[in-house]
């Protein structure tokens, strides 16, 4: 049994801090134990709305699939060599299975990381139906502080939303001295230098942009989406966590409050620091999957669904180094689209953070991990052919 965090005070061999709790094994403890580590804000649920998920539960671990590399695996092994910390699978609304590990529990948050990005996309289309966001205004428009920065000569919100903002940034997540580790000081995820004591949206000020124009290539990095989240705390006059908790979480039916984390002077982190449990996540993206709508209601405009299974461009994800990870996909609004329109549609976190929807089969997948490495290729390629499984043995 772990012995991280026990004792009054822990050991220092087994003490998290802000140094260690990306890695294992503390990992497996601080990822659902945000909370007692760095400052949040709570997103809000209403519990008098909250409505449980149907059940209808069977184990899919004994389910074989096949690996890339030819080897039969089975949902078990996946999970147990992924680090998988919680397994939900729905079919047509209902959970079919549900697995929790590694201290994980029904009502524990656990941190999503750049599953994030998908709900503050999700929260640009209920304000952009509500005209409280246009998603085609330049970003100075709404922030003016960024004007000379790598979000000003032309860059849109629908740039931030596609991720296509010309950037001189690398997405570096074992970086130990350049630029990507003060972006994580910034945030307040690593510990803070004395003589650098910078907040995050100052240090969105300081990006540069880069050699290609705005919406000429998908760029994978998480500033641009914590510059989405201040214009949308611009355009709303509130605070992300109360928008996220009115326009989705309360809607939702949410079972659990969730909470996303703040930098030092109380930015929120909206790239990568939302924290909720299995199920909500789950019920967020069996809403998405219906078009926008949850208990009877449209959460989600169904034209802004509609429009990211069916507007990314494929030309700027083809330019793109991510092009041989979803070949034919692209990105849209914060979501990776698989193939042509009605094929999976995926959100994915670093540290083996995933939701995958098929539309067709009416299947959603949720897996939240303490995965060692932030990015482990070949092993999303074991996942995604684990998911494939799973729909297969679930057709109707």
């Amino acid at each position: 049994m772990s012995r991280i965090m026990t004792g009054a005070p822990a050991s220092s061999e087994h003490q998290v801090t802000l140094a260690n709790w990306r890695l294992e094994p503390y990992s497996q403890w601080s990822f659902r134990n945000v909370r007692r580590l760095l400052p949040t804000a709570a997103i809000a649920h209403d519990p008098r709305a909250a409505t449980p998920l149907p059940q209808r539960c069977n184990d899919l671990g004994t389910l074989s699939f096949t690996t890339p590399a030819g080897e039969t695996w089975s949902i078990d092994q996946m999970l147990a060599k992924s680090n998988a910390d919680g397994f939900l699978v729905m079919k047509r609304g209902q959970i079919v299975t549900q697995w929790y590990n590694n201290g994980l529990t029904p009502e524990s948050q656990h941190l999503i990381f750049s599953i994030t990005k998908s709900l503050v996309g999700l929260l640009c289309g209920v304000l952009a139906d509500q005209g409280v966001l246009d998603v085609d205004a330049p970003v100075v428009d709404y922030l003016p502080e960024l004007r000379g920065s790598a979000y000003d000569h032309g860059a849109t919100v629908r740039h931030l939303l596609d991720m296509s903002a010309s950037v001189t940034f690398a997405e570096d997540y074992l970086d130990t001295r350049g630029n990507f580790l003060r972006y994580r000081r910034a945030m307040g995820w690593n510990p803070p230098l004395p003589d650098d004591p910078v907040d995050l949206r100052r240090f969105l000020t300081e990006l540069r942009p880069g050699e290609r124009a705005h919406g000429e290539v998908f760029h994978y990095n998480s500033p641009t989406t914590d510059v989405l989240g201040w214009v949308i705390e611009r355009a709303a006059a509130q605070p992300l966590d109360a928008l996220l908790s009115q326009h989705l979480w309360v809607p939702l039916g949410a079972q659990h409050e969730a909470c996303i984390t703040l930098d030092r002077l109380g930015a929120p982190r909206a790239a990568a620091g939302l924290c909720a449990t299995l199920s909500d996540l789950a019920r967020c993206a069996e809403m998405v999957r219906c078009r926008g709508v949850a208990n009877g209601k449209q959460i989600v405009p169904g034209w802004w669904i509609d429009d990211i299974m069916n507007n990314g461009s494929r030309e700027a994800w083809a330019r793109s180094t991510w092009a041989d990870f979803l070949p034919g996909g692209c990105y849209r609004s914060k979501w990776y689209l698989t193939g042509a329109a009605g094929s999976p549609f995926i959100a994915i976190g670093i540290h083996g953070q995933w939701i995958y929807v098929d539309p067709r089969a009416a299947v959603v997948i949720v897996k939240l991990s303490s995965q060692h490495l932030p990015v482990d290729e070949p092993m999303d390629d074991i996942v995604l052919a684990a998911y494939r499984a799973i729909v297969r043995h679930l057709a109707d």
